[in-house]
């Protein structure tokens, strides 16, 4: 029994898309004389915080985004060596996701498995097998494409550069402590996109909010550079995928 796409799963990947969608800008000026990127304007600034965060050998991106009315509820922390772990949520549901290399591991409620399940032969039985336990998968079996990618996650930032243009500096303040300049897009549609960068060191992004339109988001980056502790499931708490349709005892 394979795990197929749904809201929740899709939604882990697209919460990364959505929240990057504004992320830069072409837009000129502002800022004040405490403006550590005085001189740089808002689409340089934002160039050097999508390089910055692409460059980063792991990052911890958490948020929440409304996707087809639910909200959706993320926590992930990858690296470039496909290392990841990380929760998420939404509609009620919950599930905790490990990648380790080619292997990924991953344990849902109850209502997670049920919504991954629904309409397929067997999966009343499977739930009650599921309950607390891992469901071994590759990283490419369908419904978990781009789980736990450092780059799919962040490749939205690049995906189209005319989404950083026309963004405004609008001043400093600070992301979790951390000094950030502050960039700000509004579209005619309603929709305005605020883009947060380190103001210290490298400048890396550290918050995006998308509010208004159909799709409000809000993520923050963290943990740059730190080292992702994945492992793998102990073996008596996984179970494999092939086996869930099989009455017990077989």
């Amino acid at each position: 029994m394979k795990l197929r796409k749904n809201a929740v799963l899709v939604a882990m990947v697209c919460v990364g898309a959505t929240a990057l969608a504004g992320c830069g800008g072409n837009g000129g000026g502002g800022g004040g004389s405490d403006d550590p990127f005085a001189g740089d304007s808002a689409d340089q600034i934002a160039d050097q915080a999508v390089k910055a965060t692409q460059g980063a050998s792991s990052v911890r991106m958490a948020g929440t985004a409304k996707q087809n009315g639910a909200t959706i509820t993320v926590d992930f922390q990858v690296d470039e060596r496909d290392r990841c772990k990380g929760k998420m949520s939404g509609k009620g549901a919950n599930a905790e996701v490990v990648r380790t290399g080619q292997q990924l591991f991953v344990q849902g409620d109850r209502a997670f498995w049920s919504n991954t399940l629904k309409g397929q032969p067997g999966a009343e039985q499977a739930l009650d097998k599921l309950k607390g336990r891992w469901v071994k998968t590759a990283p490419n079996e369908q419904g978990t494409e781009g789980m736990c990618d450092k780059q799919a996650f962040l490749a939205a930032m690049d995906s189209d550069k005319s989404e950083r243009s026309g963004m405004k500096k609008t001043g400093t303040t600070t992301v979790e402590g951390k000094k950030a300049v502050t960039l700000e897009k509004k579209k005619e549609n309603g929709e305005k996109f605020t883009l947060h960068v380190a103001a210290e060191g490298d400048p890396y992004l550290l918050k995006t909010v998308t509010e208004g339109g159909k799709a409000p988001s809000e993520m923050t980056f963290s943990a740059f550079n730190e080292k992702v502790d994945a492992q793998e499931p102990p073996a008596d708490q996984v179970v494999d995928p092939k086996a869930l349709g099989k009455p017990s005892g077989r």
